[in-house]
């Protein structure tokens, strides 16, 4: 992420290509930032907090006064469904840090949102963690010691980075897995850090796990469900995010 655009004015943290697409209709490339319509500015990162935090920095770095996360997320929460959308009010992380985010934009956000008519959490926690929880067992602890709703893999390090920069930011997710969904790890370990799929891998997965096909059309709606909600959020707060200024 050598290159410096000028950009202006939030820098927008996205971990997989599905959900850059959301966003542009432009091929976004890895480590690489993406000129949005209304002249903010995207990162498409890849999965992870080492990823998201260099993402966060070349943001700024280019130009970006504020910072954002955008993408999907996995419920910890019982009483969430996937399309549901999430706007938490602070990150934490697995070592006890918890960031505020900032609460103009989370107002104006939480009221964007609403326009969607879409089931939205706007109150509570969302973790960050190092790994993702793939199991339901995985999930019932983190929620047990974190009391948050869902969980990521990227917030906590975007909003580290906004901290170092003193600069605003906020989190916008759509749910894909609930909170009773297994991920087979068969499945988790055939895509790339974009989330893309690895055709070898996937191939694999399948002739040593065959019951993971029974796991794909499960799977795809939840991710379908996601992906429309984060359509209507990004229809209803546009490419900045209700960014307040």
């Amino acid at each position: 992420m050598s290159e410096r655009t000028a950009i202006r004015p939030v820098g927008v943290v996205v971990a997989l290509a599905s959900e850059a697409k959301v966003l542009t209709p432009q091929n976004a490339q890895p480590d690489r930032i993406t000129q949005l319509a209304d002249g903010s500015s995207l990162c498409l990162s890849g999965m992870g907090p080492a990823a998201a935090r260099r993402a966060a920095h070349a943001l700024a770095d280019a130009g970006a006064t504020a910072l954002a996360v955008f993408g999907v997320a996995g419920a910890l929460d019982t009483r969430l469904r996937s399309g549901s959308l999430c706007c938490p009010e602070r990150i934490l992380d697995e070592h006890g840090h918890a960031y505020a985010v900032d609460s103009a934009w989370h107002a104006r956000l939480q009221q964007q949102l609403a326009l969607t008519r879409r089931p939205l959490h706007a109150n509570g926690s969302l973790l960050s963690v190092q790994t993702p929880l793939l199991t339901t067992a995985d999930k019932a602890t983190a929620h047990a010691r974190f009391a948050a709703f869902a969980v990521d893999m990227e917030s906590a390090a975007v909003a580290e980075a906004a901290h170092e920069r003193k600069l605003p930011f906020v989190v916008l997710r759509a749910i894909v897995d609930e909170a009773g969904d297994t991920i087979p790890a068969a499945l988790n370990n055939s895509v790339d850090a974009w989330g893309r799929p690895r055709a070898l891998r996937l191939f694999a997965a399948f002739c040593r796990h065959p019951s993971v096909l029974t796991e794909l059309p499960r799977l795809y709606s939840r991710m379908q469900h996601a992906t429309q909600a984060l359509r209507a959020a990004a229809e209803a707060a546009g490419p900045a995010l209700a960014w307040p200024s």
